[in-house]
């Protein structure tokens, strides 16, 4: 089974409540009428109900089964409000100026969930990613004991003798430049969860490093051995080893040389990368020079899911982030 499809059939089993605050968009509404049909999630699209039904009748789609909210409308808006206030009342917001940020479907469904009203959002076909996540941040933040969001890839390499069947996940490739140890441990918790997720593999965490097991000295080369001491410290029961260099961490032969004994070496289906920048790069290698499928970024750490989109998104790049949210959705207690 294909990575997307491993993905759709595992979403399929919780019947989460993904709302989608771009609901006239018409790759989202192509989107909505796969996911509703294949039941993948059920649906809340923000807009106003007859301007999203004669967008769907233009496109010739069905939409039937989604719920359509109008955030102008809503009669949870002054609930929604009182939430506001109650978070950001210090901040200097006012119940007028809560009112007026409701209209916006951004944060109308970022409060939709805060309220427990929806389990995640996919947003950013329209939206840059800073209007997206803004209310995000704001309203949602991040899970208990975790600091940072960071960005995670579902790598697929077409070869089984890799990861889990070919399957493995980068992170961070999106979001913090330079982690600190802590931060880079908490990217490595996450990232396991993730992997278990949205995939259902049992993670085997390598922390990448230039060095294996003391084989270099230099401060990078500290910050990994921290950071894998702190996720132990996390996670006790997450199998994680570091420093490794990437052949110690995906191929047996070289593991067995460099850090034999290890659980995870050679064995490795997740790969934490010491900088955004190394990890960007390296998923671009992967993507590029491997013919690998990519899918992501995969935000992480929010205490629920908002995924972002590129404006460049195709109909299925949404579907597929819609069964992604839904997994993470289902993983958070």
């Amino acid at each position: 089974m294909k990575l997307v499809e491993q993905i759709i059939a595992q979403a399929k089993k919780f019947n989460k409540r993904v709302v989608l605050p771009e609901g006239t968009e018409p790759r989202t509404l192509q989107a909505a009428s796969i996911i509703l049909r294949e039941g993948i999630a059920r649906l809340i699209l923000l807009g106003d109900p007859g301007e999203i039904g004669e967008a769907a009748r233009k496109l010739g789609v069905d939409i039937t089964g989604a719920i359509l909210v109008d955030p102008k409308t809503d009669s949870r808006r002054e609930h929604y409000a009182s939430i506001m206030l109650d978070m950001r009342r210090s901040k200097g917001l006012t119940e007028e100026e809560a009112l007026k940020l409701l209209d916006d479907p951004l944060y109308f469904g970022t409060l939709m969930i805060k309220a427990g009203d929806a389990d995640g959002e996919i947003a950013g076909a329209i939206n840059s990613t800073g209007d997206v996540l803004r209310p995000a941040f704001q309203y949602v933040k991040t899970l208990p004991g975790v600091s940072v969001v960071s960005g995670a890839f579902m790598m697929f390499v077409n070869n089984p003798s890799f990861g889990h069947e070919g399957i493995l996940v980068f992170a961070d490739c999106a979001v913090m430049p330079d982690p600190d140890a802590r931060q880079l441990a908490e990217i490595a918790v996450t990232t396991a969860k993730t992997a278990t997720a949205i995939v259902g593999l049992e993670p085997r965490v390598a922390m990448l490093s230039f060095s294996t097991k003391g084989s270099a000295k230099h401060e990078m080369v500290d910050k990994v051995v921290t950071a894998t001491r702190l996720a132990r410290e996390m996670a006790p029961d997450l199998m994680i080893e570091g420093e490794l260099q990437v052949d110690a961490a995906l191929v047996e032969e070289v593991a067995r040389l460099k850090a034999p004994g290890s659980d995870v070496a050679g064995k490795a289906n997740v790969l934490v990368f010491p900088t955004l920048e190394s990890g960007n790069i390296g998923y671009k290698l992967v993507q590029r020079l491997a013919n690998a499928e990519a899918i992501g970024p995969v935000l992480q750490g929010m205490a629920a899911p908002i995924n972002d989109l590129s404006r460049g998104c195709s109909v299925n790049d949404i579907v597929t982030m819609v069964a992604i949210t839904a997994n993470q959705a289902a993983a958070i207690i």
